[in-house]
């Protein structure tokens, strides 16, 4: 699972990113940082993994108020 934040909101990270980025002489014009969170979970199906990840997002990994996420389910 992928965890950034939203857009619109103030990302400190990604612009000290940036900055450092162009006085090293990359032109770019926005960085985000986020964090990837890689989950072993038992679940009876895709569905189910996806369901129970989502829950953990809301109630713990995640800030719903500032931040999105990207569930990937990588088979066995």
């Amino acid at each position: 699972m992928l965890v950034s934040p939203k857009e619109g909101i103030l990302d400190p990270q990604g612009s000290a990113v940036r900055g450092a980025l162009e006085h090293l002489g990359f032109g770019v014009s926005n960085a985000r940082v986020g964090r990837l969170v890689d989950l072993e979970i038992d679940a009876g199906s895709e569905s189910e993994a996806r369901r129970l990840v989502e829950e953990m997002c809301e109630k713990l990994l995640a800030n719903p108020l500032i931040e999105g996420y990207e569930i990937e389910v990588a088979p066995e």
